[in-house]
């Protein structure tokens, strides 16, 4: 059996974390080439000492040199610490990669994503902002480099595995009518709608079922990561936004489900723990144990499922008109989203504010077309700007 050379992107936040979890039970098939982390000097140390990468990038200099101190001292001279989103790009390419966990969360992890990519690796995408910003250019890419792209993200992986084999990357399966992606519907599903203007951030990223980061966490509160969901599975799956719907499933064991012209259901089930999805991305086409106990359906008993109410969740209606209009509109979305949250959970925005904020972005920041990746950059970084601006209006403060 050939070993697989795997490089970790984002490697202490929770998916980095569990994807090396499970490489680290199939040792005869995964040996860590590179990796990476923003700014957990400590938690990358030890993953360092445990794993013996050939490389392990970070964000900034200053913490590459305090990495490096820190390695010196425990005696783990072989790792070579590098910095910066060069670096970043650099590991995710290397030639003794085959596999790349695209576990970046945000914006930030999708040109190092882009650079596995065009490199023509196995690229596990867990980082599903690199569809919403650049869903075109990235489809685009990921055919012309011939790099084969496994979604990584339990809705996506769970749609992948129930479609036909042969499926490729933004082309529609044959005899699909429409895929439905579950929604846990977070912390407040049932919190009444005058309470959630004092939600706080330890609140938001208490989710009941998935332990995830404090990012990820408030999307999962406000359902905008269905919203982005949607407009990541436009470009994975290439079926049309009518086609993509999504049904609160508070029990998060129906991950997702694809309906057939025949009216057959398919749907995939699981324990909710990363992972499993994981774990099929890494050994694909073949079967590994991931770590995860057994799903016992007689003891979960019963499976509910409700629709969405637009009114406590207006951020997935927002995903929608971004992707509706098209262009940069979905980069306008996500950008502004980061913004909000990022204050939400600093205490300077409240929950609420999350919405307010990307609508207005979306107002202020009309969409261009998306025709390469330095006009979506361009376009982040303005959506950037205008929700500050809005954030500052909304503070008392422009």
């Amino acid at each position: 059996m050939a070993v697989s050379g795997l490089v970790v992107l984002g490697a202490t936040g929770s998916i980095g974390l569990s994807t090396l979890d499970v490489a680290a039970r199939h040792p005869q098939r995964f040996r860590i080439v590179a990796l990476t982390a923003r700014a957990d000097v400590e938690g990358m140390a030890r993953l360092c000492a445990r794993h013996r990468p050939a490389y392990a990038v970070m964000a900034e200099e200053a913490a590459a040199a305090r990495l490096r101190d820190s390695l010196t001292t425990a005696g783990v001279a072989e790792v070579e610490v590098l910095a910066g989103s060069r670096a970043l790009e650099e590991v995710a390419a290397l030639p003794e990669a085959d596999v790349v966990m695209a576990g970046i969360v945000g914006a930030a992890g999708l040109l190092p994503t882009l650079a596995a990519v065009r490199a023509g690796k196995r690229v596990l995408l867990a980082n599903k902002e690199a569809l919403v910003m650049a869903g075109p250019v990235f489809i685009e890419a990921v055919r012309r480099h011939g790099a084969r792209l496994l979604p990584v993200d339990s809705e996506h992986n769970a749609v992948y595995q129930c479609l036909p084999p042969d499926s490729e990357p933004g082309t529609p399966p044959p005899g699909v009518r429409r895929i439905i992606l579950t929604a846990s519907g977070g912390p407040f599903r049932r919190t009444p709608l005058e309470a959630l203007e004092a939600v706080t951030p330890e609140q938001a990223v208490a989710h009941p079922n998935w332990v995830m980061g404090r990012k990820i966490s408030v999307d999962s509160a406000t359902m905008m990561n269905k919203g982005l969901e949607i407009i990541e599975a436009r470009w994975l799956f290439g079926l049309p936004p009518e086609a993509i719907e999504v049904v609160i499933h508070p029990q998060s064991i129906v991950h997702s489900m694809v309906e057939y012209e025949d009216g057959s259901l398919l749907a995939q089930l699981g324990q909710p723990d990363m992972r499993t999805p994981i774990a099929h991305a890494l050994a694909w086409p073949e079967r590994v144990p991931s770590g995860v106990e057994p799903l016992d359906l007689v003891s979960v008993g019963r499976l509910d499922f409700e629709r969405p109410d637009p009114e406590r969740f207006p951020c997935l209606g927002l995903a929608r008109r971004a992707l509706a209009a098209g262009g940069t509109a979905p980069a306008v979305l996500n950008a502004a989203n980061e913004v909000a949250v990022e204050a939400f959970l600093a205490g300077s925005a409240r929950f609420t504010d999350i919405p307010r904020v990307i609508a207005a972005a979306l107002e202020d920041v009309p969409p261009v077309a998306a025709r390469d990746l330095d006009t979506v950059l361009a376009e982040d970084r303005r959506a950037r700007e205008a929700a500050e601006a809005v954030l500052a209006r909304l503070r008392g403060t422009a």
